[in-house]
């Protein structure tokens, strides 16, 4: 499974012909740069007066109070971020583009 996953994300960001450390270093290295980039874009969205909240609700880890502080702050907050991964996603086969 994890294998697949590898080749198809590999495959998505046009690295699918360097060898298997490579893209594992690579997809490691632009799953970090894709999840600030995917953050940075809901917290732009939330009001500033709830950042804190949302900052403390990070701090704790838990995935599901966070989801649901995100679902009645950010409507859409999984599309906005989802745009955000494809944006980086763009950029990435840009800037391997000779």
């Amino acid at each position: 499974m994890q294998d697949e996953l590898t080749a198809l994300i590999a495959a998505d960001l046009g690295i699918k012909d360097l060898p298997i450390a490579e893209q594992q270093t690579i997809i490691a290295q632009f799953g970090e740069i894709a999840l600030k980039a995917a953050t940075l874009s809901v917290i732009g969205k939330l009001a500033s007066d709830k950042r804190d909240e949302f900052a403390k609700l990070a701090e704790t880890g838990d995935a599901t109070a966070l989801k649901i502080f995100l679902d009645r702050e950010v409507p859409g907050h999984e599309s906005i971020a989802q745009a955000a991964v494809a944006e980086e996603v763009k950029r990435f086969k840009t800037f391997q583009v000779p």
